[in-house]
């Protein structure tokens, strides 16, 4: 139990990132670390301090409830100002520091805490850390990185930088006014299946040569392979599911050791585009869907699994999971989602991971 706890002025350590505050490679249990009026109070048996900040003296502090599951995660650039003006602002209560975690060579600091709205707060850290080019995440009883999981992801502008139909139309000519209905489509302005559908009739007459075109330089986004690489290493399955096409997701899954993929699949007659789709169209509840077999087959934990995505059609996937996560997503999506990252690779996802 914490029994003491040093406390020192903010205007000392205002400008001071976490990582040049706290210098402590590990915690054996969560430590006092709070804010009182205008000093940092901070548990004394902490070992590791910046030296010559904190005095002698120390307070008894009162025992706060650690115990309901809420966590606020901030990267170690993150300075004590900004940390400070973030809990004022959201009214949110620092309670203790929970853990620190080391991973892909970035700290990450996790906090135990308390607020009276916790829907209300994760709307304004949300605006906090667009404001502040931070990656912040407010999470409640998010998976392990160390127990097996799922992590499913939407392709397009998630696990690669580009919209594929997009590339495709812009080679077949028909570029612009198929990009612009991909946009509204994206934001939730339109059914998601009646645009695919008017989308890809678009296509109809186009080459197969150019689907393989734009196959053969799928850029990925930036983070994906050291995430997969994390994940696989601790016994996760990784999977896409996506509202694009197969054509693209095979050629991902020869890329990267993928255990499954959903997409929808293009009609190709004689090395052409028919204009058409065969079978269902992999939808918002498909996806869902998707998520929902997949925890089945792979014998997961609901409350291991995570999905990613940016667009509207990937809301209903977010929410099928224990930990939805928008990535760098549109405004409908970052206001609906558990939590983001909206400036950093995908494999700040291991920081948002227990």
């Amino acid at each position: 139990m914490v029994s003491q706890c040093l406390k020192v002025a903010l205007s000392q350590v205002n400008s001071l990132t976490l990582n040049q505050l706290l210098t402590h490679q590990s915690l054996a249990e969560p430590l006092l670390f709070s804010f009182s009026e205008q000093n940092l109070l901070i548990d004394s048996s902490l070992e590791t301090l910046t030296p010559g900040l904190f005095s002698n003296e120390t307070i008894t502090p009162v025992k706060k409830p650690t115990d309901n599951d809420w966590e606020l995660v901030v990267l170690s650039k993150m300075s004590v100002g900004q940390l400070h003006s973030l809990c004022q602002l959201s009214g949110v209560e620092l309670l203790s520091l929970a853990r620190i975690n080391h991973r892909l060579g970035i700290s990450s600091y996790r906090f135990n805490l308390a607020a009276t709205d916790m829907s209300a707060a994760r709307e304004k850290i949300n605006q906090f850390a667009m404001t502040e080019n931070l990656e912040v995440a407010l999470l409640h009883a998010a998976p392990c990185l160390t127990e097996p999981g799922l992590l499913i992801m939407d392709m397009d502008s998630t696990t690669i930088e580009i919209e594929c139909i997009d590339e495709i139309a812009a080679l077949a000519g028909v570029g612009d006014e198929v990009a612009q209905v991909t946009e509204r489509a994206m934001q939730g302005e339109l059914d998601f299946a009646a645009s695919l559908t008017e989308r890809v009739a678009r296509l109809a007459g186009a080459s197969e040569s150019i689907l393989a075109e734009v196959a053969a330089n799928l850029p990925l986004m930036p983070g994906l392979r050291p995430l997969i690489e994390v994940l696989k290493a601790n016994h996760w399955r990784v999977a896409v599911a996506s509202g694009g096409f197969t054509y693209f997701t095979d050629t991902l899954q020869q890329q990267l050791p993928l255990d499954a993929t959903q997409a929808n699949v293009l009609e190709i007659i004689d090395g052409t585009l028919t204009g058409k789709i065969i079978g269902d169209i992999t939808d918002a509840q498909v996806k869902a869907d998707t998520l929902t077999r997949l925890v089945g087959e792979f014998e997961i934990p609901s409350r291991q699994t995570v999905a990613m995505g940016d667009g509207a059609n990937d809301l209903l996937m977010l929410d099928a999971a224990n930990l939805g996560v928008a990535y760098k997503a549109k405004p409908v999506v970052l206001q609906q989602a558990d939590c983001a990252i909206n400036f950093s690779g995908l494999d700040c996802l291991v920081h948002w991971l227990k």
